[in-house]
């Protein structure tokens, strides 16, 4: 160290960061923080898709081959492979989704529609009253609701069975409610319009895309059933 005149010792000036280094670094820092948000983003709204539809397809044709077997015959609200397909020509032309019991997360994911067990238990299309009510995901697992907003009244909802098509019609239309309504999927569901018991279908998902902060649904009522004949023809509402 070099000594000043008086004999003390000067200590050595410190060098201040250089303004370009320090912003360089900082660039680095976003690059990176954008490149992971970017595959999360990524994973979240596409792979999770990808994997959804694939389970999803496969656990179709998995439920449509045991229709096709001589013997067996499965109560379908029992039967661990699926309920039946649920479908609506308002959310795209051949649009079809699987559904099966539960609306838990593990049921969600793989790219179907969940059948509400709590607050309320739905009651199965087959029943002479109460409201089938269900839920799927807006994005990502399959984002099988993603265009549920395309639905408006007087639209058919149709309901496969392995020996029924159970067809509806799109009462009414509730844009966003809080996530807590839960009597939006009540029995008799008020905000439909409905005052007393019937055969009715509610459909629900989150709301605006890419969030989970609204909930909103989508109400119908049974206009008639058809017996699934040999060839499995389709109802008019879906050719």
């Amino acid at each position: 160290m070099a000594q000043q005149p008086n004999g003390s010792t000067r200590l050595p000036r410190r060098r201040s960061p250089q303004p370009a280094r320090v912003l360089g670094a900082a660039g680095e820092l976003l690059a990176t923080f954008g490149l992971v948000l970017a595959l999360f983003v990524a994973y979240s709204l596409w792979w999770t898709d990808v994997l959804a539809d694939r389970q999803a397809e496969q656990a179709g044709q998995t439920l449509r081959k045991s229709w096709a077997a001589p013997g067996d015959a499965v109560p379908p609200a029992l039967d661990p492979r699926g309920i039946g397909f649920l479908h609506v020509p308002a959310m795209g032309h051949g649009y079809s989704v699987l559904i099966r019991l539960g609306t838990d997360p593990s049921v969600l994911n793989r790219g179907v529609a969940g059948v509400y067990t709590q607050p309320f238990a739905a009651a199965m299309p087959w029943a002479p009253s109460g409201n089938f009510a269900l839920a799927a995901h807006r994005d990502g697992h399959g984002a099988e609701f993603h265009d549920l907003d395309a639905v408006s009244k007087g639209d058919p909802i149709v309901v496969e069975t392995r020996d029924h098509w159970y067809v509806y019609r799109v009462d009414a239309v509730l844009g966003r409610t809080t996530k807590d309504d839960v009597d939006i999927v009540a029995p008799v569901p008020a905000k439909a319009g409905y005052t007393k018991p019937g055969r009715y279908i509610t459909l629900t998902t989150c709301t605006p895309v890419y969030t989970s902060e609204y909930r909103m649904a989508v109400w119908g009522s049974l206009v008639r059933v058809d017996a699934v004949d040999a060839k499995r023809t389709l109802p008019g509402e879906l050719r």
